[in-house]
């Protein structure tokens, strides 16, 4: 039975997270194994790079399952796409390579987190951005945003997944690539970080402390010495799920 890969896209607002839960729950995970069953009259189990909580969105999302398909890969995308609610969609599909593994065969991962910088809420943003209504120091945000480059132990920042890359479980350290701000949108701004690997609640959590620096509850020394510290109760609140989205995984 032949193994495919796909990039998904969803809107997260409706489900609890990416990851099938006990009952009725709606999740990603659970939508996607259903319109599988319907299509192949069997069960399937789907498997995903990240296990976006609740609320959270994804645009490059990859996922790998495996079913008896006697058609081209991209007849099974239409099908799929047919049977799925309209808030997710696979946007592409291929036979999978020997051995791969979406979560495992992972090299990095890139979330994009958005706010907008008003007093008035804007409806065309908000069910994907967080609304901040009190001035922000860009640059210190910027500066303190820098001191997550390299290997660090994140573990002010999150906790690690029950199930996980055998070379990260149980630990906290991760690799970050990439942390930076972009302002160009004017009051509509974002986060990226690129890591190898990322925490439970990890980029939400280093958004919310970022915030507090960037309206000046923390100083960037002071998130330098949070992030030092490893301690949970160090962070900032932890920032709404609907600003963040998985923008890609790579291999």
């Amino acid at each position: 039975m032949p193994r495919f890969r796909a990039t998904l896209a969803y809107d997260g607002s409706a489900y609890h997270g990416f990851q099938r839960q006990a009952g009725a729950t709606p999740t990603i995970q659970a939508a996607l194994e259903e319109a599988l069953q319907r299509l192949s009259g069997r069960p399937v189990t789907v498997i995903g790079a990240g296990r976006t909580d609740a609320g959270v969105h994804a645009s490059g999302q990859v996922i790998a399952f495996d079913v008896d398909w006697r058609h081209e890969p991209e007849a099974l995308l239409r099908a799929l796409n047919a049977q799925l609610p309209t808030d997710i969609a696979l946007q592409t599909i291929a036979v999978a390579p020997p051995g791969f593994h979406p979560r495992f065969s992972a090299r990095r991962r890139t979330y994009v987190y958005r706010f907008y910088r008003r007093r008035i809420r804007q409806p065309l943003w908000d069910r994907y951005a967080w609304q901040i209504a009190v001035p922000l120091d860009g640059a210190a945000m910027q500066t303190a945003a820098a001191m997550l480059i390299g290997e660090h132990d994140f573990a002010t920042f999150g906790q690690p997944p029950g199930e996980d890359d055998p070379d990260v479980v149980g630990h906290t350290r991760r690799q970050v690539m990439q942390s930076e701000l972009d302002w160009a949108d004017g009051a509509l701004s974002s986060y990226t970080i690129t890591a190898n690997a990322f925490l439970q609640r990890m980029v939400r959590s280093i958004v919310g402390t970022l915030v507090e620096v960037g309206r000046g509850a923390m100083s960037p020394e002071e998130f330098a010495a949070a992030l030092a510290a490893a301690d949970r109760r160090r962070a900032g609140p932890t920032a709404p799920p609907h600003g963040l989205t998985l923008v890609s995984v790579e291999y």
